[in-house]
């Protein structure tokens, strides 16, 4: 350990280090070398910011906390309850069955390998060739997550000499993908297609190509990017638009794809990046597009080409959850119905009936100690609605995240939107 640690910090001349070596002063480089970390999280500690793991059990539309406590789960994704249904749990909603997937649950382990190796299975391809008919692209690719598909898209195809405008409150995987391309990024106003056009009436002529890139639904407001008016700008100036259908995917459109859909921009916006973690109920992600960008981002995409592929057991998951978005379009409605009774009654303001129907609903607190009350006040009554602090969400802003699922009772919301009033 100490010729190791020696030669880390250059000292590795046998008289030097003889004359230089003192126990006392190597204990104080090995226990003092992270000391600026304790104390960035003793900063965050006072400003009610530091976030720890909890090991809670899922046990379908509740989790267990580790002190036994039974709450109703209002802080997931699995906006279908697909998820909890995969998990061997019968989802309800006021007293009926959502029914279950078709799902081989003998199927465990890993794929062993990158998919350019051994890792791309018959059932990859298969999941592969179901999402791109639901998003009726040539072609689709998957990875090991929805952030991999999101940083690993961006940065295989922006270019040094490219430019990217990217939606301020995007996600922190596109803006990644962002920083890691060569290109210059410009950050347009949260939903501002007219700050978007306006940029490139000045500055298109400058670059070989040009990226908007966006979130279709805000994972943290709940509200909706304006893809229709983004691609007509896309159109006017030679440019392209990636949208990410995380939090679309399963929800919203007629046939269930997304946002795109919704808009009826789903045949005009070429790249499409969705999850399998949230509504489909599964985990990994997804690039739908053109099969001419899937084989790029097979050649040169490092997310995918380095990393070891969707795990079977995911697959196989994927695609009973891409079935059921296909076959079963009344756990969408459902979940769409619970969310505009939920903004009602909060009277949470939305630009329209569309935006009314997404399962995230913000209920901004404002301070960050506030917030952690209220979230502790709503579990000690039985919810578990986290709070989510900057910098996931800018200052003064910090809020209770409630995503519904189609898994809920009416009678289960009712009971939280009951316990939200006597807090607020």
């Amino acid at each position: 350990m100490f010729w190791a640690v020696a030669n880390l910090i250059g000292l590795q001349d046998e008289f030097v280090l003889k004359r230089f070596y003192e126990p006392s002063l190597l204990s104080r480089c090995l226990m003092t070398s992270f000391d600026y970390l304790t104390q960035r999280q003793q900063s965050l500690r006072e400003h009610k910011r530091f976030r720890n793991l909890v090991a809670r059990q899922l046990d379908g539309v509740h989790v267990i906390d580790p002190d036994g406590r039974r709450l109703l789960n209002f802080g997931a994704n699995d906006y279908l309850g697909l998820g909890m249904e995969m998990r061997g749990n019968e989802g309800r909603q006021d007293g009926q069955s959502l029914g279950n997937a078709d799902l081989d649950s003998r199927v465990t382990g890993g794929s062993g390998a990158s998919a350019l190796l051994s890792g791309w299975t018959t059932c990859h391809e298969r999941l592969s060739n179901q999402i791109a008919e639901l998003e009726e692209t040539e072609a689709a690719i998957l990875f090991p997550t929805g952030f991999a598909a999101c940083s690993g898209a961006v940065s295989a195809l922006a270019e040094a000499g490219d430019l990217i405008l990217s939606d301020e409150l995007n996600h922190a995987s596109l803006i990644d993908g962002c920083r890691l391309s060569r290109a210059e990024c410009v950050v347009y106003p949260h939903r501002d297609w007219q700050k978007a056009d306006h940029i490139l009436q000045r500055r298109r002529q400058e670059f070989a190509r040009v990226w908007i890139v966006t979130n279709t639904v805000f994972g943290m407001d709940g509200d909706l990017a304006p893809v229709d008016h983004l691609q007509e700008v896309a159109e006017k100036h030679d440019a392209s638009v990636i949208a990410d259908e995380a939090h679309g995917t399963g929800v919203l459109g007629n046939d269930g794809s997304g946002l795109c859909d919704a808009l009826g921009v789903k045949n005009r916006i070429a790249i499409r990046i969705g999850t399998l973690s949230k509504a489909v109920g599964s985990q990994g992600g997804f690039v739908a597009a053109p099969r001419v960008v899937v084989d790029h981002l097979v050649n040169h995409c490092r997310s995918l080409i380095y990393s070891t592929s969707l795990a079977p057991a995911a697959v196989t998951a994927s695609l009973a959850g891409i079935g059921e978005i296909r076959t079963r379009p009344e756990r969408r409605r459902r979940v769409q119905k619970l969310a505009r009774h939920v903004r009602s009654e909060l009277s949470i303001a939305v630009a329209n009936d569309l935006e009314a129907s997404v399962p995230i609903i913000p209920v901004v607190v404002g301070t960050d100690p506030r917030v952690i009350e209220v979230s502790a006040q709503l579990a000690k009554s039985g919810f578990y609605v986290p709070a989510i602090r900057p910098p996931t969400v800018p200052e003064g802003t910090a809020r209770l995240r409630i995503s519904l699922s189609a898994a809920h009772e009416t009678k289960m919301v009712d009971e939280l939107l009951f316990a939200i009033r006597n807090l607020m």
